[in-house]
């Protein structure tokens, strides 16, 4: 593969060391996988907070981490076998498949995110919703099993850090209207 093929993961693979949230938590890594959860209380029901992540990731999913630049060009299509895709100029991107959806209370989504694609890996993007009065807890969990070079647990406070960053932005959009 060229510098010129692989540039898009490169840039990607360096985007993901830049961002940092405060609330990263990688809940177990070893060589063979690792597993990162988030939890965030957002000031709407459930399957309010359910359809923004699945009808308005263009609005929230920071477009540093698409293959795009532009996350405008991120849908989901939120029924088993459903695309989390990304349209690219000239082509595009399956970042997941949907396994479940239970609109409002959970969301699975099977696949490997950015460079992760590039490795013998699976990954599972689970997204739970509770409600909690009139608020909802919504708890992202994504584990992910394989095999990488030098072992997987090298890579998952990167990957950490950037669905913790997605997570912010996405509670700072329900609770704000705004992502940044």
């Amino acid at each position: 593969m060229s510098a010129a093929t692989n540039a898009p993961g490169v840039l990607l693979a360096l985007a993901l060391l830049a961002a940092a949230p405060a609330d990263a938590a990688v809940v177990d890594a070893s060589a063979a996988g690792f597993t990162v959860r988030h939890v965030v209380e957002v000031s709407a029901p459930g399957w309010s907070a359910y359809q923004t992540i699945t009808d308005r990731i263009g609005t929230w999913w920071d477009p540093n981490h698409t293959f795009s630049g532009r996350s405008t060009n991120l849908t989901i299509d939120a029924r088993p076998g459903g695309c989390f895709c990304e349209q690219l100029p000239q082509g595009g991107v399956r970042h997941m498949t949907v396994v479940y959806a239970d609109p409002g209370k959970l969301l699975r989504l099977t696949g490997g995110l950015g460079p992760l694609q590039e490795l013998a890996v699976s990954g599972t993007m689970t997204w739970a919703f509770v409600p909690t009065g009139n608020k909802t807890t919504i708890t992202l969990t994504y584990a992910v099993g394989g095999y990488a070079p030098g072992g997987l647990q090298a890579v998952a406070p990167a990957v950490d850090m950037v669905l913790g960053a997605q997570v912010a932005r996405l509670q700072r959009l329900i609770d704000t209207g705004r992502a940044e």
